[in-house]
């Protein structure tokens, strides 16, 4: 990684809440960049895994900032964007490796293409499978068949696998890119004043996406760029917290684009398995009352509380 007194080309800034062992692996594929000066800055969510200490000791380059609190994914990377000192910017779960070439290959199509402000790479899980990593929109029927699509893939049907893979193998203009590895230019970044703060985690990119392209900035996917993502780590130590959030994060998107009567279909389905999930839920054990509570919080989210 760079030194502090060289210039950087890229800015990578890696959100991080309790992922240890992944932030290290993720700022080692990193720093093996070699050929494109970039500075790593880490925003740390008040981990309590050591993941800063850690971060600091074994990558003295890196900047590390504590965030003192989780203040989650939206508001940690517009804090490390302010922080940024290149013209791109590297947005990174600490759950993604880079690939070889993938930093030049990013970088290089932004220099060639001023009109695009955020390209993605093809993203793989470590057994070297293609992952659903873009799509066209958040709508009642887009999601339904990316879902479709998506449960496929992570169940490795042949068909499913098969339809990713082809997808993954061109370059394409999709309506989104997932956040877990995205290079973007800072202007493009600035000129929509970054990531939407009200999504504490989840769908932050989509919409990040779509005010870009509304902005006049080109959205694209390369299939030459390559990221492993061993997806959901990042979140893996506080799932009830993170389904709620999703649930959250996806009513705030449909409020905010999608109108007034696709929220309340989504609404209605989110009271509809909410009531479902309570109904098998019943019965003892901590396991059952863990899954009441997550279910009656998503209740009252589906039917206005707890700031949607």
């Amino acid at each position: 990684m760079t030194p502090a007194a060289d210039a950087p080309r890229v800015s990578a800034v890696i959100v991080s809440y309790n992922a240890r062992e992944h932030l290290l692996r993720c700022l080692a594929a990193l720093e093996a960049h070699a050929g494109v000066p970039v500075e790593a800055i880490v925003v740390d969510n008040a981990s309590a895994d050591g993941s800063a200490e850690a971060a600091r000791a074994a990558f003295p380059a890196a900047r590390v900032i504590d965030a003192g609190e989780n203040i989650g994914f939206s508001r940690a990377n517009n804090l490390g964007i302010q922080e940024a000192r290149a013209p791109y910017v590297l947005i990174l779960n600490p759950d993604a490796e880079l690939r070889p070439g993938c930093l030049s290959t990013l970088s290089g199509l932004l220099d060639r293409r001023t009109d695009v402000g955020l390209v993605g790479p093809r993203t793989l899980s470590a057994d070297g499978t293609v992952q659903v990593s873009f799509g066209e929109g958040l709508t009642p029927w887009l999601e339904w068949r990316q879902h479709g699509l998506v449960v496929g893939v992570r169940a490795r049907r042949p068909g499913a696998l098969q339809r990713a893979g082809e997808a993954a193998r061109r370059e394409r203009e999709p309506g989104w890119i997932s956040g877990a590895c995205v290079l973007a230019r800072r202007s493009a970044l600035e000129a929509v004043a970054g990531f939407d703060e009200g999504f504490f985690l989840y769908e932050e990119d989509v919409d990040l996406c779509l005010r870009l392209r509304r902005a006049g900035w080109r959205i694209v996917f390369t299939p030459a760029a390559e990221v492993v993502h061993h997806l959901g780590r990042s979140v893996a130590s506080d799932p009830w917290r993170s389904r709620l959030e999703y649930h959250r994060s996806h009513l705030r998107f449909y409020r905010k684009h999608n109108g007034a009567l696709q929220t309340a279909l989504l609404r209605a389905h989110l009271v509809a398995g909410a009531v479902t999930g309570l109904l098998r839920a019943l019965g003892p054990g901590a396991d059952r009352r863990e899954g009441r509570a997550h279910h009656r919080e998503v209740l009252a989210l589906a039917l206005g509380g707890s700031r949607t």
